[in-house]
């Protein structure tokens, strides 16, 4: 199979487990990567011996360049991949898929449109870790699913980011911020959810920054920094998940699923790898399940890697843009829920991700 030439725009850090993408994966080519700042770009190629360094402009007008990853700033996500899709490219997307519910769903509207692929983060869940996760689940280990947890516990951004302001500012915050990746899980082991209802908290209206460089400045937030939400799964199940930058310490799971005859300790979804833990019915204690699937390194791009491979192929990939706005909608749908003390009726749905194969 023919590789499918990729771009990347945003070269800050996290660019640089994406620009390894390349060289772990069969069926992506990284053959161009792109900045506001040029210099970046420059660094980001001649680090990882990307043929070309370009501007934003220059790498949508490359013919050559199939799908663009977009690393650009959550406030930026939209905009960029609406302008890749207008130049005929396929995009795939750093989370969140777009800050506004309705810019998420113009993205998509744009790549039906023009019969174009779109993608997003978090991929993790492709990561050996919740994939195991997902096989038990599918061989019937623990039964029906009836309910589940997950658990996202800390104090926040500022006592160690260099420049931790805009976690509370409009678009941050620790549903939008960490959200996506237990939310992602929880679909791909359970599957799409219909309706959330939530309570949401600034507990502190004020924040000094303790790291370097700004140590000492003032941030004020304008986000919830605690959020409770309960998620009702089309199949039935339900579950409670709490995101938090107001928890000094925590002893919690991070995702647990319980099923009629069993239960599962699902590894932290923010990770590619385990521990997995099982408990069935009549067992007095958990068991740690050896991990079935591969990637349980770092392996951000899989979902791109798996996008390609689709494209090709003409199939559906599992990271898919219906996904991360079925994520997007339901964060969203919590602080609603909070605001108006009501439930939530979700208007977007998705498949539920196809389990990865064992030998992909």
């Amino acid at each position: 199979m023919e590789n499918v030439k990729v771009g990347i725009i945003g070269c800050g850090n996290i660019s640089s487990i994406y620009c390894q993408a390349g060289q772990k994966f069969d069926w992506i080519e990284i053959i161009a990567c792109a900045d506001l700042d040029y210099s970046r770009a420059k660094a980001r190629a001649e680090e990882f011996n990307i043929p070309k360094a370009y501007t934003v402009e220059q790498l949508l007008g490359d013919p050559e360049i199939e799908i663009v990853i977009n690393l650009t700033i959550p406030q930026a996500h939209a905009d960029i991949c609406i302008q890749a899709l207008e130049a005929g490219k396929h995009v795939y997307v750093e989370k969140p898929l777009a800050i506004t519910l309705e810019d998420g769903k113009k993205v998509l509207e744009i790549a039906e449109d023009k019969n174009l692929m779109v993608g997003g983060a978090p991929d993790t869940f492709l990561g050996g870790g919740i994939q195991t996760c997902r096989k038990l689940i599918d061989e019937g280990l623990i039964g029906d699913v009836v309910a589940a947890t997950g658990f996202m516990m800390s104090s926040g951004h500022e006592s160690w980011h260099p420049d931790p302001a805009f976690y509370y500012q409009h678009g941050g915050g620790p549903m939008f911020d960490m959200g996506p990746y237990y939310i992602t899980a929880l679909i791909n082991l359970i599957g799409p959810i219909r309706r959330v209802t939530g309570s949401t908290s600034i507990t502190y209206k004020e924040r000094t920054i303790t790291s370097k460089p700004k140590y000492g400045e003032k941030i004020k937030v304008e986000v919830p920094t605690h959020i409770t939400g309960l998620l009702d799964f089309e199949n039935g199940a339900i579950a409670t998940i709490i995101t938090s930058f107001d928890v000094i310490g925590s002893t919690l799971p991070n995702i647990e699923i319980y099923g009629s005859k069993g239960a599962i300790i699902v590894p932290d979804p923010n990770t590619f790898g385990g521990p997995v833990r099982l408990k069935r019915q009549g067992q007095t204690e958990w068991e740690e399940i050896p991990l079935t699937h591969g990637f349980t390194e770092n392996s951000r791009g899989i979902g791109v890697a798996d996008m390609a491979k689709a494209l090709r192929n003409g199939e559906q990939h599992r990271a898919s843009g219906l996904l991360t706005l079925h994520v997007l909608e339901i964060m969203h749908g919590i602080h609603e829920a909070s605001n108006k003390g009501t439930h939530y009726d979700l208007t977007t749905t998705c498949e539920q991700p196809k389990a990865l194969p064992i030998d992909f």
